[in-house]
């Protein structure tokens, strides 16, 4: 399903392409390789003249940021070497390109064979005819052809680098000699005779079967040479004799459709990709639609020269639903993929299929679940990785829980219960750090309210967004009282250093009994000390009203009612600064 799905993705891309292979209109910014091709980056281009003689080393090299790119060419496709010495047609590195072993492996006869094999391949295209291929051939025959590019210029720069690849252009021409149409042409009707012919297990069609499927590149923390997603390296992997890809027969225009596709989604620049944790996730729609644009919107963090981006996509889906916007596109199929590295191979972190109309409801109904009060400068909207971030270790990205990605993605799209692991999370790193901020109690909330309107017959009130007076849950009240017990320390003592709450929370969440005797005592020591009257009678009136509802302090807390607890907490402190003035008023109370 899923190799059929991205082969699917990779027709559809194809399709809509009308430049053929080898054309200028190719941009590797948006457009997918066309069958035999594949973008690469060329950080070298040996220019020649037709007498096949290097006349200028082109530096594809520029600085994006902090890195340094090469710019990409449409090449054909890479071979898939594993442990045997292979050539690619008409680029490669300079070991094969060149015969020179920059990589210092000290075997002579290694790289000979290796430059040979290139040389091979070129002769195998018999296009003498074409001009540029002729000019590539009669270069490469040169014994010479070390000394002559040694004098041009970025020679000793091209030494200086890291194993680059490279490949020829010959001058006057705007492509490189492996985008020519001449040879796209032959690319796209070549086979390679010693694979076997089957039936391919994803298209049901004849075919030849491939042995080695492509490597998967860009998924977050894989090998830099990239992974793959269909592999049998070992004895124990492989039945019936079949060797490597014969266990799962994939054949050559399937495997070359979804590696072609799944690389593309996956590229640096892909608006189609996003992190998720350790998990890389990429998403896709059956036909092109809006939605398939925004999707990653409604999860990424802005960019900082657009901070309101995903504000105002979450607004246009709330609208989509009065305006009927997604009506058209609602029924159609829509694809999430989440990769994660595994060795030398790329796993599936999760898979969820659905429609347009399923998904994006299911957002929708996401950032309803996660909506609560909030201070004047904090984000309308929380991002998934700002939720993330919010249970990990010291805030860092790296010490995301990576059990919680699968579930969470479950959870939003498929409108589950949020992972029990999540709100447990949570509630740990509030302990730990004593603080229920924005993003922590917002998934609280959202943990909790999911749970209750999913399970059947399940009486629970649900959080509202900000206090709620008539909630008469007793963890809800207990972290309503502990907020107001701090508030009355912070006003008797202007500026303390710690409050109770860097003390006490803990355990007062946890087990309420061991400390909220001692804390009611306290409290009057602390009203006292309070100058303005109101404020005192304003205090002894909102505790009393927030005891009415307590019988007595419990030995334990539950980790759900720790959660209300926190959320109790938050929505108190919430109000004691957003709506000050008129509590007080309308509790009668003289400011």
């Amino acid at each position: 399903m899923i190799l059929q799905a991205l082969k699917d993705y990779y027709y559809r891309k194809a399709h809509l392409q009308e430049a053929e292979a080898g054309s200028e209109t190719y941009d590797p910014g948006d457009r997918i390789a066309p069958p035999g091709f594949e973008w690469k980056e060329i950080p070298w281009v040996i220019v020649l003249d037709r007498n096949g003689m290097p006349v200028v080393l082109e530096d594809t090299r520029e600085r994006k940021g902090k890195k340094v790119r090469a710019r990409k060419f449409l090449v054909p496709h890479s071979v898939i070497r594993g442990n045997d010495l292979k050539a690619n047609l008409l680029w490669d590195g300079i070991d094969y390109a060149l015969g020179i072993d920059i990589k210092g492996k000290g075997d002579p006869e290694r790289t000979e064979e290796q430059h040979r094999l290139f040389k091979e391949e070129i002769k195998k295209l018999s296009l003498d005819s074409d001009e540029a291929v002729k000019a590539v051939r009669l270069f490469l025959d040169r014994v010479n052809k070390i000394e002559l590019l040694s004098s041009l210029d970025g020679w000793k720069s091209m030494m200086e680098d890291k194993a680059p690849n490279v490949t020829f252009r010959l001058a006057g021409d705007s492509l490189t000699v492996g985008e020519r149409r001449s040879v796209s042409q032959i690319l796209s009707v070549r086979e390679d005779d010693s694979l076997p012919i089957g039936t391919c297990m994803v298209s049901g069609e004849k075919d030849r079967l491939t042995k080695l499927h492509a490597k998967i590149k860009g998924v977050w923390g894989a090998q830099s040479s990239g992974g793959s997603i269909v592999s049998f390296n070992a004895d124990a992997f492989e039945s019936y004799e079949k060797e490597q890809g014969m266990n799962a027969p994939v054949g050559v225009v399937a495997a070359t459709a979804y590696t072609t596709a799944l690389n593309h989604l996956l590229r640096e620049d892909s608006e189609q990709r996003m992190q998720v944790g350790d998990t890389s996730t990429v998403f896709w729609s059956e036909k092109p639609s809006e939605f398939e644009l925004s999707f990653g919107t409604f999860f990424r963090e802005s960019p900082k020269d657009d901070p309101d981006r995903m504000t105002g996509a979450v607004r246009d889906l709330y609208r989509s639903v009065e305006t009927g916007v997604l009506n058209e596109d609602e029924q159609q199929k829509f694809y999430v993929l989440g990769l994660a590295p595994n060795a030398g191979r790329i796993s599936i972190r999760f898979w969820l299929t659905g429609t347009i109309g399923k998904f994006s409801d299911a957002i929708r109904q996401h950032f309803l679940d996660i909506q609560i009060v909030h201070g004047p400068r904090d984000p309308e909207i929380l991002s998934l990785f700002r939720l993330l971030v919010s249970v990990a270790v010291q805030g860092k990205t790296d010490n995301i829980p990576s059990h919680l990605t699968e579930g969470i993605m479950r959870a939003i799209l498929q409108k589950r219960q949020y992972p029990r692991a999540l709100l447990q999370a949570a509630i740990v790193r509030v302990r730990a750090e004593h603080e229920v901020n924005y993003a922590r109690a917002a998934l609280i909330k959202a943990c909790l309210n999911r749970s209750s309107h999913t399970r059947s017959g399940d009486a629970e009130k649900e959080f509202q967004m900000s206090l709620d007076p008539s909630n008469r849950n007793e963890g809800y009240l207990l972290g309503r009282l502990f907020a107001a017990l701090e508030k009355v320390q912070e006003e008797a003592s202007p500026g303390i250093n710690a409050t109770i709450r860097d003390r006490f929370y803990g355990a007062a969440s946890s087990t309420p009994v061991t400390v909220f005797g001692n804390l009611m005592r306290q409290k009057n020591h602390h009203i006292a000390k309070i100058d303005n009257p109101g404020r005192q009678v304003f205090y002894e009136k909102l505790i009393g009203q927030i005891m009415e509802g307590i019988d007595d302090f419990p030995a334990h807390l539950s980790l759900d009612d720790q959660g209300r607890f926190a959320i109790g907490y938050y929505h108190q402190r919430q109000d004691f600064y957003t709506r000050k003035t008129d509590r007080i008023e309308e509790m009668g109370v003289q400011k």
